[in-house]
């Protein structure tokens, strides 16, 4: 992972306006109100026996929290989020804004940052969809507050 490229995303996702509807983009998906920019992708697990998939989440992970570093020097100390009871309460039908109801589908937990000059909230969370499937580590900025 290329920290100073992650780093020139986020900051560039933070000036960007939301896009007035949702889609693909070039640096992975948005909508009113956020930007989802899929940083690292690794390949999949559908050969591995769980060994591969172990130590490529432990990398991500440490990527996550390598990244994370950088942005608490900015500003400052992240609020650990978990999108659990997110997940869970979309399930039982209540409407949850996005970017939130999506990423908790297969983003368990999040670092929070609300960035004082934008007023924006900047988010890095590992996703992975199912075992077999690829780790993202994702940031995300929006001007939604997580629910």
């Amino acid at each position: 992972m290329d920290i100073a490229r992650c780093l020139a995303t986020i900051d560039l996702l933070c000036a960007r306006d939301f896009p007035e509807a949702p889609g693909r983009t070039d640096f992975g998906t948005a909508g009113p109100g956020y930007h989802i920019a899929e940083l690292a992708t690794s390949g999949d697990f559908h050969e591995d026996d769980g060994t591969e998939r172990e130590e490529t989440e432990a990398q991500y992970e440490a990527d996550r929290d390598g990244l994370a570093e950088r942005l608490t020097e900015r500003w400052g100390a992240a609020d650990p989020v978990s999108l659990y009871s997110v997940f869970e309460r979309s399930m039982l039908g209540e409407e949850i804004a996005e970017p939130w109801a999506s990423l908790s589908g297969h983003v368990p937990d999040v670092h929070l940052w609300k960035a004082p000059d934008t007023g924006r909230w900047i988010a890095l969370g590992v996703s992975q969809w199912d075992r077999e499937l690829p780790f993202q580590l994702l940031a995300v900025v929006t001007d939604v507050a997580p629910e």
